[in-house]
């Protein structure tokens, strides 16, 4: 069926303006194990509407009737950018393709067949006149419905030279207004890719914009695509995440960018997206596909903007330029993030328990920041429910230590009695017991008790999880009675027996500074607060 070719506005005659054509409900949906109904194709569609991409290619129409109605209701219902759908060179590709995208307010149709010799032989198993013949009768039918037409030379970074601009001269000759130059599996490298679209430039005549679509095969689809404009692309194919087929594609958020944070080397060239949109769009891509994204992928990345080591910590909260080139609210990543773990510096921990509410200066800090260091060698990432819990320990009551834990060593089992070895430190004095127990945590109290000569009741005991996980922090809280006096404790690990024990020390200690001091024991132990 012929009709009347429906113009489509140019996406832009800006020649420092990049389109950016997203394929993520193409080719990223061929990635293996995505398969998202048309639902979820929808509601991704109307975000890179949001996100203000230039071209959305929503699918390959021809492929199934589920693809075909995903793409019919995107060209329904998202508004803004062109509604692309892809199309082999068969003229019911193209009338199926057309169908699809009709409604559409902006449209295009791109056809793409191979013209690397592989593919010619064992594929199409067509001789390259076939190809050049194909190629006109197909770009000529689509343009018959719109005056948006898109032409691919698949696999074009393998193919003979000349033959593949024989192709793509005939391609523009019938109509096509994009050149697309695929490096469909991420053969090339940036500088070969690059002279390959600069001398296509040159050697094909007509008013065309020249496009690249790049796979990530060798890690170099971001790399590729940039070098291809600087050398006079204006159109970059690519995909949220990076995702598609095998390696995938070009990562959008890592073009969009590169160009942006770099725009003094790419003089000046831009996009119209918006860039505070990346990380949301990202996310919604990753719960949709059911494909992670890695934890240091740039820019989206959840450790894109995270610090952990002391000298980068410092370096950003005195100057955030200092370690960030991009600003992380720039594309929808809030702020730094300041991840405190055994590589952090007492300048980030004391800014963190600031924002926190805890003011620490001095020995108080000091003492706080010494535990820190200590935890952070077994737990892997501190939560603010942690240096909560920490602080609480450490500063919630003015206990001067009597006694502090050296080490503890403990075992036990079915078939065992258990049995822990505790070394305690005395104003410089290590003092050590061996006892068993009923389990680890009684053999850890009980030789305790021996090692400081403090006999009492443990009447409460209670441990709870700080956060979740297997590193999680153990918190115990339990009442020692002693001399008259009943006394709180409280022990942090990520041990148990280890915070039971330094739990059993803490409320010896309260014990021990009552009765050395002649305080009133029902006027201890009553902690203001820290915040």
């Amino acid at each position: 069926m012929e009709t009347t070719p429906t113009p489509a506005s140019p996406v832009t005659d800006d020649p420092d303006r990049i389109i950016i054509f997203d394929t993520t409900l193409r080719d990223g949906e061929q990635s293996p194990g995505i398969s998202l109904d048309q639902g979820e194709k929808v509601e991704i569609a109307e975000q890179l509407a949001r996100l203000g991409v230039d071209v959305i290619e929503a699918g390959f129409p021809i492929a199934s009737q589920g693809d075909f109605e995903s793409v019919q209701a995107i060209a329904r219902a998202v508004q803004g950018p062109v509604i692309c759908g892809l199309s082999r060179t068969a003229r019911k590709d193209i009338d199926r393709c057309w169908e699809a995208i009709e409604p559409a307010a902006r449209h295009r149709i791109h056809v793409f067949i191979a013209t690397s010799e592989t593919h010619m032989v064992h594929k199409l198993r067509m001789t390259p006149d076939q190809v050049k013949a194909e190629t006109a009768a197909a770009v000529a039918h689509a343009r018959g419905y719109t005056d948006d037409v898109e032409f691919s030379p698949e696999d074009a970074s393998r193919s003979d030279f000349d033959f593949m601009c024989e192709v793509l001269q005939i391609a523009v000759d019938n109509g096509a207004t994009t050149l697309n130059i695929p490096d469909t599996v991420g053969f090339g490298v940036p500088e070969e890719y690059a002279k390959r679209l600069h001398d296509v430039r040159d050697r094909v005549t007509g008013d065309y914009v020249i496009s690249t679509h790049c796979h990530n095969d060798l890690g170099l689809a971001v790399a590729n695509s940039l070098a291809a404009v600087q050398t006079g692309a204006r159109q970059v194919e690519c995909s949220i995440n990076g995702i598609g087929e095998r390696a995938g594609n070009a990562a959008l958020e890592e073009v969009v960018m590169a160009l942006r944070t770099r725009s003094d080397y790419y003089g000046g060239v831009d996009t119209g997206i918006r860039s505070e949109e990346l990380a949301r769009t990202s996310r919604l891509v990753s719960r949709l596909t059911g494909y992670p994204v890695q934890y240091n992928k740039a820019v989206v990345g959840r450790n894109a903007f995270a610090h952990e080591s002391g000298i980068h910590q410092h370096g950003v909260l005195t100057e955030r330029s200092t370690y960030e080139i991009m600003d992380p609210a720039a594309v929808g990543q809030g702020e730094s993030k300041i991840v405190l773990g055994k590589h952090s510096g007492r300048h980030a921990f004391a800014d963190t328990l600031k924002k926190m509410g805890y003011d620490l200066h001095g020995d108080a800090l000091n003492q706080v920041f010494t535990r820190f260091k200590e935890l952070a060698d077994r737990k892997v990432e501190l939560s603010e429910s942690d240096l909560e819990a920490l602080v609480a320990e450490e500063m919630g009551d003015t206990v001067r230590y009597a006694y502090q834990l050296v080490s503890i060593d403990a075992h036990g089992g079915s078939s065992s009695t258990p049995v822990a070895t505790v070394v305690v430190d005395r104003d410089g004095t290590k003092l050590e017991a061996t006892a068993e127990g009923d389990g680890m945590v009684d053999a850890a109290c009980q030789a305790i008790r021996s090692a400081t000569g403090i006999d009492g009741v443990l009447t409460d005991y209670t441990v709870t999880s700080v956060t979740g996980g297997v590193d999680a922090l153990a918190d115990v809280a339990l009442r020692f009675e002693a001399d008259g006096m009943s006394m709180p404790g409280r022990g942090l690990s990520t041990d148990v027996v280890e915070a039971s024990a330094r739990a059993f020390l803490n409320a010896m200690n309260r014990i021990v500074r009552v009765r050395d001091s002649g305080e009133d024991p029902t006027a201890v132990d009553r902690p203001g607060s820290l915040r």
